[in-house]
């Protein structure tokens, strides 16, 4: 049963998401569309990212920038504060459908979390081709080839790293796979329903159901989880029997926002300036951006 005393919430970042940096344009007529980087302090050096885009007329189009420094900024705080709340931990994103953002997004609180030891091996990790948008089990399995005196090293600084980190929500406490392990386990759709019904909590690595800090960093998904959550502490658990329900119908329209970014979505190689320009050379958007940010059309 809920509790109206329960910590559990959804944590957001506040600026900087995709949700802040937002921009739609209804396009008047049918025309080509390219996106372009220029590089900050060089107008000569453009990078094309994605040309020769048809667009028909009166179709809509939209972009938006998530800007890594902000997530960075917005993890540490929450990290830091799940850990002073004795709240669990955990982050729920759709790595599997936002193939190339949300694994990078994933990959961020991995290190985020994990920070001493990424900092400490990095030369290592980098040597072995560890890669955090995989997941903290991409770590576990490549130190495997080290040798047994440097693994066993690692694995120590891991359970100190752990000391100063709150609990992290577990997908399977019996075979200690936490919410980090894999982004596939994390997919928001299926993982936050299954917070509600068990009453804003999630399991520790006790096998036992604990308060949550549900990190959601996108404004898109995370206020309307949130907004269930405080009807839950507000008025009780649902009741499956009375509450009526919504088919599920499958959105899989060829250009419909969430399939349609897959191949306009880039990880921002220096700082610049995002512009997706028509072929009359209108600006139809434009980004301000920085290494490392996640810019979407």
């Amino acid at each position: 049963m809920w509790s109206k005393a329960s910590k559990s919430h959804v944590a957001h970042m506040t600026k900087g998401d995709f949700y802040a940096t937002e921009k739609s344009a209804i396009i008047p007529e049918a025309t080509t569309l390219k996106i372009e980087l220029i590089k900050k302090d060089d107008n000569t050096n453009k990078k094309v990212l994605k040309e020769n885009l048809k667009i028909q007329k009166n179709e809509v189009i939209d972009a938006s920038c998530l800007h890594v420094k902000e997530l960075k900024k917005f993890l540490t705080n929450e990290i830091n504060d799940a850990h002073k709340e004795q709240m669990l931990f955990s982050v729920h994103l759709k790595a599997t459908m936002m193939k190339i953002s949300d694994p990078i997004i994933f990959g961020y609180v991995v290190t985020s979390f994990f920070q001493p030891i990424f900092d400490k091996y990095s030369n290592e990790f980098k040597e072995l081709g560890v890669n955090q948008n995989n997941g903290f089990n991409d770590l576990l399995t490549k130190i495997q080839l080290l040798p047994e005196i440097t693994k066993q090293e690692i694995l120590n600084d891991i359970e100190k790293c752990y000391e100063n980190r709150p609990y992290l929500a577990m997908v399977d406490s019996a075979k200690g796979i936490t919410n980090l392990h894999t982004p596939s386990d994390v997919i928001v759709d299926a993982s936050m329903p299954v917070v509600i019904r068990d009453s804003g909590k999630m399991w520790n690595k006790d096998n036992e159901l604990e308060d949550v800090k549900c990190v959601i960093p996108d404004r898109s998904y995370a206020l309307m989880y949130q907004e269930i959550m405080s009807y839950c502490k507000l008025h009780g658990q649902f009741d499956v029997s009375t509450m009526g329900n919504v088919a599920n119908v499958g959105l899989m329209a060829q250009k419909a926002e969430e399939y349609g970014s897959h191949d306009k979505t880039f990880e921002i190689p220096y700082d610049g300036t995002v512009n997706v320009i028509d072929e009359n050379n209108n600006i139809i958007f434009t980004h301000e951006v920085e290494t490392g940010d996640i810019w979407r059309m």
